[in-house]
């Protein structure tokens, strides 16, 4: 299976708190604090960045893909 790191569905958890509108820490402390919420494979930490998908912001916060 090839991943397109080009696709708008991955982004930094500083984007994705941009572009959903939520603090900056958001996507770390609510993978720490609440892990379930991610779906499976949404989320990693590369180095010291976190990585997510549209789908795991959109399981976490409850609220759709604001850029669609």
């Amino acid at each position: 299976m090839r991943i397109d790191l080009n696709s708008k569905d991955i982004m930094s958890a500083k984007e994705a708190a941009e572009i959903w509108k939520v603090s900056e820490g958001y996507v770390r402390k609510t993978y720490q604090q609440t892990p379930e919420k991610f779906p499976d494979g949404s989320i990693r930490k590369i180095g010291k960045q976190w990585v997510v998908t549209t789908e795991g912001m959109e399981a976490a916060t409850g609220k759709k893909d604001p850029r669609k």
